[in-house]
């Protein structure tokens, strides 16, 4: 009889007992996975049959099964045949620079949902500073959010003094970093990095035309984002190029490219410590023929967009397929050179980080950070090198060893997985459990979640 009511309880919570489909806040409740494979993400390397205990946030205990304690009243997770690692970071997101801090939560619950534990905001607003102070305060359940001010371009920057002034206006305000677009010329952006500079202040994004990349790496830049400026220090003659002639990101003067500049690039990189974050998920989805808008419109995971979200990607790809310049086997070549761009940075030790620029065309928050790891192993990438850009990377380019790796003392940013990443980088997107800083998200509970997110096509 007994067994008989479990069982009428199971089925009226929808086999989930209660505490599978709700959030567990790690404050009130300690959190340990038992009898887990752990990627730790030091090296690579699987360690198995492990506990781990997570309080307040924090990982407090590792080790064999059976060897750790824990207290009586812990929320115990199965992880048999499963898989521990570091949560992930999008470090080219864009939450909405508007002042409805619904619509930023939207996206931010996105990318929560998948996994992405923390993010780097690419376009920053002044309620982006009370969002992150909601984050942080555990008000709002989400990734740890560092943020922009707002853009600095040519239409925002009109003279050297104008970029100067707004570096240290940005400063004071209390932004964690400058973005930079297209637009600024030697003389604002000289303002602007050199300010920029004395006021301790990072900065990162596109690389203006007329700066170009061996400026941009001499100044300093904190990252350059979507490789900007790279294809166009390979092509000789560039001085008598056009800006309007070239493209997006060099698409359409890539044939022109010497590859033989390219190890000179990666040395200045290198020596000059600048990271690299591809979003490579644009060319391969947005600029490369390889796959129709409408494909990609009905891709399963467009049912988290607003349909008139996925209708302006669709028109935005039809205008580039049928712009005079594109040229499909051209392109394919272009998004090709790219592949050899990433891989020319792994293999030069030049720092690479996960970003894929979402919310943009075809790419949806959060899913889209794993399709780039997929694209990252096409260019080259071993799956732990890839796994790595949006891990341990990300932890050394915040100055932070608590972020990005699996150790006692390190937050809790944690993925649940039901397959070995190491193998197979799809196997990132097989979540079984999310802990984002106090927060742990049951499987039931993220499915539920999303399901509600869902729109009507």
């Amino acid at each position: 009889m007994k067994a008989y009511f479990l069982l009428l309880i199971l089925l009226t919570v929808g086999l989930y007992p209660t505490w599978a489909q709700q959030p567990v806040n790690s404050s009130e409740q300690e959190v340990v996975f038992r009898s887990v494979s752990l990627i730790p993400m030091d090296k690579e390397q699987v360690i198995k049959n492990q506990t781990v205990v997570v309080k307040d946030g924090k990982i407090t205990a590792i080790g064999s099964a059976g060897k750790v304690k824990h207290s009586k009243n812990a929320l115990i997770v199965d992880g048999k045949g499963k898989y521990l690692m570091p949560g992930l970071a999008e470090m080219h997101a864009h939450v909405p620079p508007v002042d409805d801090l619904e619509q930023m939560k939207e996206v931010l619950q996105l990318f929560t949902l998948h996994g992405i534990t923390t993010i780097r905001g690419m376009l920053g607003h002044p309620r982006h500073l009370e969002l992150r102070s909601k984050l942080q305060s555990g008000e709002l359940i989400g990734p740890r959010f560092y943020t922009s001010g707002p853009s600095l371009n040519g239409n925002s920057v009109n003279s050297p003094e104008a970029g100067a002034e707004m570096v240290r206006q940005q400063k004071q305000a209390g932004y964690d970093f400058l973005k930079l677009h297209p637009g600024l010329n030697n003389e604002t952006f000289a303002a602007i990095a050199n300010t920029a500079n004395q006021e301790g202040m990072p900065f990162a994004g596109h690389v203006s035309y007329e700066v170009g990349v061996w400026r941009a790496i001499e100044a300093g830049y904190a990252s350059i984002d979507h490789m900007d400026g790279f294809i166009e220090s390979l092509v000789p003659g560039l001085e008598a190029i056009p800006e309007q002639e070239v493209g997006l990101f060099a698409m359409y003067i890539a044939d022109q490219a010497d590859t033989t500049r390219i190890p000179n690039l990666m040395t200045a990189l290198r020596e000059k410590s600048i990271w690299v974050v591809p979003t490579q998920a644009l060319a391969e989805r947005w600029m490369s023929p390889a796959e129709s808008p409408e494909v990609l419109a009905n891709k399963p995971e467009m049912k988290y967009m607003s349909p008139k979200t996925v209708q302006n990607w669709v028109a935005s790809k039809q205008k580039l397929l049928a712009d005079p310049r594109y040229d499909a086997d051209a392109i394919m070549r272009y998004v090709d050179l790219r592949r050899e761009l990433i891989k020319a940075c792994n293999d030069n030790q030049v720092g690479l980080l996960l970003g894929c620029d979402a919310p943009q065309v075809f790419n949806v928050p959060g899913i889209s950070t794993h399709q780039e790891l997929e694209y990252l192993v096409a260019a080259g990438l071993s799956p732990y090198e890839a796994l790595r850009t949006g891990t341990v990377n990300v932890g050394k380019y915040f100055n932070r060893e608590d972020i990005g790796v699996l150790k006692v003392g390190a937050v809790a940013d944690l993925l649940l997985l039901g397959g070995n990443p190491l193998e197979d980088i799809t196997q990132t997107q097989r979540i079984e459990g999310i802990l984002i800083g106090h927060t742990y998200l049951p499987k039931a509970y993220i499915t539920q979640a999303l399901k509600k997110m869902e729109k009507a096509q």
